[in-house]
Order: C-alpha cells, then structure tokens, then sequence
C-alpha cells in the first residue's frame, strides 16, 4: 500500500520543499527497491558511504573552525547574491571542504551538538552527510528530537521568504488518509492564483491526477506521476485534476504559476449578545506579514472589539519578530511593558554571547513597533494595539514554531489563551538559516523560552481535554477541523466552539472526535485524528534574523 513519507533533501534533481508526499510501501510491490524515498525531517539509515579517499585528514571529536572552510565549494557561484548585493564569496574548493564546514558548523552552533554522531566527512556526498549532522534521541511522546533539519537552495529561499513567492497553483491540500483509499482535500486557495482562478474550494476532494487514481494508485509509477503534478518543478507546467465537491465530480487543468501568499487571508467582525468578536486568519510569518498584520489590526481596533480569535492552524510560523509584534499588537502595552516575548537558549558553548551576531545573549521583547520587513521603519513606527487580556487561538498539528510562539509568549505575560482545535506540531526551537556554496542551510540552533522561562513544548500545546495527549495543556477544547465550512464561517467547528467557550467556558467543549471528509465522526480514548498540510519545511520555522 501507499503510505505517506517525508521526502529527502533533493528530488527528481530539485531541493525538495515539500513536508509531506506519497510513496510505495516496501515489501507490497517489487517496485521498492531500496525504499520509498529518504527524509530530512525523520531518522533514516546511514546511506552505502563510496571507499574511503585516501586521506580526507578526519579526526573523531577533533574540530577546526567553520570559518576556515567557508564558501570553498565544488561548484562556486559567480556574479552577485540577490540577498546582499554582494558578489558571492565562493572560491574552488570540494565536497570535502563543504562537508567540513558543515560538520564545524554544526559542532559549533546545533543545539544538541554532543548527541551528533562525528562521521568522516570524506564519505559522504554533501546532502546525505548533512542528513546526519542531527541528533537522533526522542521525545517523551516517542516522536523525533529533532523533525525539522533541511536545506533549500539559497535563490528559491530569499524569495521564499521575502516576497512568498513559490512554483504552484496556489492551492494547500491536506491529507486525512495516508494509506489507501488515500484522501486529500482542499484546505484553501490563495488569491489570483491558477487554483482560485478556477474556483477550487475548501473541501474540495481530490480522485485523480493526470489520469492516475490518486485514491488507490498503488504503483512505483503512478505515484512518480501524482508527485510530478501535485509538486511542479517550473512555471508553465500543466497538470489534470479531478476533485469531487457536493458530491459531484469536475475536471480542471491547472498552469503552475510564480504564486505569492497572502499571510494574512481574512480579518473581520461578527456581533454577538456578548459582544463584538474579531477574527483573523493569519497563515505565514513571511516579510509582508508585517504591514498585512498592521493593517488587519488596524481594522479591528477601529471596530472595537471585546474578543479575538485567531486563526493560526495552519500558520507554520517563520520571522519571531512578526510573532513578537502580533503578541504585542493583540495585548497592549499593559501586560507585555517590560516583559520578555522570547529568550534565546543556545548550546552550552554560547551561555551568554548569542555565536551568530557576536552580541552578548538579549531577549526578544514584545516588539512595538515597526522593523522594516514590509512596513516603513525610518523612523520606527508604533503598533496599533488590542489592549484584550484574553485570545482565543485556532490550532492544528500544521501550528508550528512562530505561531506557537505567540501563545507562549502571550501565556507568560500573564494573558489568558483559550486553544481551540487540536495539538500543535511541537516545535520550541529555532535557527538563523546560514547559505553555503548556493544551499542554505536549517540546523536548529537555540530554544525559545517566555518570560517565565518556559519552553518545554516539544510535544505541543494541546486542549485541556484531549485525551491522551503528551503535550502541554492549555484551557480550551479539542475540535477536530471542519472541511465542510468556509474559513471564517461562524458555523465552522473551531470558530463556532470559540464562540460558544466565551459564554460557557469548558461546558461548550464538544467530545473528542476524528475526522472525516466534510464531518465528525465519534471519538474514542485517542486524541483526534488530523490531516497534515503538504507544505515546505521552511514554512515550520522560528527563523530569525541577523
């Protein structure tokens, strides 16, 4: 049978940016071969090293410094870097040296760089060796320390995270069934996008891609052919699609396009006998969130209102300090004014001097004012504020990094956060992404803790009343997602349950239950079953800048 996997660092030729994708199950089909694909975000068996060279100079446990094999690549670059204007700084060098710099660089600066186990650099290529610059210890919930190690090629990466600008057709997909019959569904669609153009709807459910049964396909080849369209390498692409929505079916076609998120989806009101009720969808801590974030707040203070819900369960996080502003802007000035939003907790090599910037260790306030990622900073501007102690928050297992650092953050201020939905991805910690020879690179670097020196949600944050859960509790209610409803919809399951928790507290908590296509079905002792969005790791991230 098909299962999901975590695809490895390059594919079909191209850095993989996708979290999830399909593959063949080994020992179904002769068409395994040696498996159905590596990982970058979960342990694998060392790959086959080539001989030995004859001499690549390694020394168990002995280090020289990352800076003496900087930049020496196999394959320079040439010409200038569109992230600093600079030309490049890569001169000849060897898989060699790019594989030293990688293992100092890791020793140097990953968090748990003592569980690393120290390998010869000289026999690995540089992927599979970074692949393996990584802890390999576990949770208490049993799930990987360390799920989150990738790399990009650097060009994709700062337009990626400047502009959000990615290949695609603007579509998120979930999947709810990783096993055949496989299910995947629409979660949302970016604006003037192939996908939206095309009136491609939440709920929306997947059957076919390119003539091959997406829901049973169970072959080496069609699988091969469901990755090539789901995940287009260019612009200009066209792939076929059937979708079943109310219970009929349509064929699109859809152009893969240079599509730019919109972080920032929906802001509104709604009035209740209670009181006015904000909500914001908030989906990528990328550079435009700053002014879209601005914006949205601005329209909400103007409205008054006496509650928010936000919206963030598919906000896999990004730039902390767009996370520090948000906190500051729902809160005010009066529980954040001295607070701490987020410490740094780096290796213990670097107790009081932070080993990216040379800067003696500082924690991130509640940030109140503008930076300069979208919105104007000469001179810095104030934020508008809330002023609520109270915020209701959306999750699922896609709330991730950033987005978990706003409800740290705010409950060590002192500001009551209600969590509606289902546990988030469990993610505390955090990285400055470093470029080397075209690839930059993801290893994670410190451990974000709040003003109450807390950060020890490697298993999430989850509602009070999920049962079994492993992870942090936060006062709230588990609420399996709702495909059937718009995002936003007042009769959507999470929204709805936010709504009903502000006038009945934990009485409004339904029963735990899984998920289905388009509704509920009854739970167990087992927390709720969730689907997982396909997206790029880089959109998993606590990313800071220099």
């Amino acid at each position: 049978m098909l299962h999901i996997s975590e695809l490895a660092a390059r594919r079909s030729g191209r850095a993989a940016v996708t979290a999830l994708a399909v593959a063949v199950a080994c020992g179904a089909l002769s068409a395994c071969g040696g498996g159905g694909g590596g990982s970058s975000a979960s342990a694998a068996p060392a790959p086959a090293p080539p001989p030995p060279p004859p001499s690549s100079g390694w020394m168990s446990g002995v280090f020289m410094p990352s800076a003496g094999f900087a930049a020496e690549c196999a394959v320079p670059r040439s010409g200038t870097d569109p992230a600093t204007a600079q030309p490049f700084p890569d001169v000849a060098g060897s898989v060699l040296r790019e594989n030293n710099w990688l293992r100092s660089w890791s020793n140097e600066l990953y968090l748990w760089y003592d569980e690393i186990l120290d390998r010869d650099p000289g026999l690995y290529s540089t992927s599979d060796y970074f692949g393996l610059l990584k802890t390999a210890q576990r949770t208490p919930s049993g799930a990987l320390k360390d799920q989150f190690h990738f790399t990009i090629p650097s060009a994709e990466w700062h337009a990626l995270s400047q502009s959000g600008v990615s290949v695609g057709y603007g579509v998120e997909w979930a999947l709810l069934a990783a096993v055949p019959p496989r299910e995947a569904v629409v979660l949302y669609t970016q604006p003037n996008s192939p996908a939206a153009d095309d009136n491609l709807t939440r709920g929306s459910r997947l059957v076919s891609v390119d003539g091959r049964d997406f829901v049973n396909d169970n072959t080496q080849q069609g699988v091969d052919i469901i990755n090539a369209a789901l995940f287009p390498a260019q612009a200009g692409e066209t792939h076929t699609f059937v979708v079943e929505e109310l219970g009929a079916t349509r064929t699109i076609t859809l152009e893969a396009d240079e599509v730019t998120s919109a972080p920032v989806l929906d802001v509104g009101t709604l009035d209740t006998p209670t009181g006015r009720v904000g909500y914001l969808l908030f989906n990528d801590h990328i550079a435009t969130a700053e002014q879209a974030l601005i914006d949205a707040v601005t329209a909400l203070e103007q409205e008054n209102i006496d509650d928010l819900v936000l919206d963030v369960r598919y906000n896999g996080g990004g730039f902390l300090v767009i996370a520090s502003q948000l906190a500051y802007m729902i809160a005010g000035p009066g529980p954040t004014g001295g607070r701490v939003f987020e410490a740094m907790r780096f290796n213990d090599k670097h107790a009081t001097t932070n080993p990216v910037t040379g800067q003696p260790l500082a924690p991130l306030p509640f940030v109140d004012t503008t930076v300069g990622l979208s919105a104007a900073a000469n001179p810095p501007q104030p934020l508008p504020t809330l002023d609520l102690a109270r915020v209701f928050v959306l999750t699922g297992p896609d709330t991730c990094s950033a987005s978990e650092s706003i409800i740290n953050g705010l409950r060590g201020a002192g500001v009551e956060v209600v969590q509606i939905g289902s546990t988030t991805c469990g993610k505390p910690y955090g990285f400055y992404p470093q470029d080397n020879c075209g690839t930059t690179y993801f290893s994670i670097q410190f451990q974000g803790v709040n003003d109450d020196g807390f950060g020890d949600y490697a298993d999430g944050f989850a509602p009070a009343n999920t049962p079994g859960t492993t992870g942090t509790t936060v006062p709230g209610c588990a609420v399996v997602d709702d495909y059937a409803r718009a995002l936003g919809d007042p009769a959507e399951a999470r929204f709805a349950t936010a709504l009903a928790y502000r006038d009945q507290g934990a009485a409004a908590c339904p029963a735990p239950t899984f998920g289905a296509f388009g509704a509920s079905k009854p739970g167990t002792a087992s927390a709720p079953a969730e689907g997982r969005m396909l997206r790029s790791p880089w959109r998993e991230n606590r990313i800071l800048l220099p």
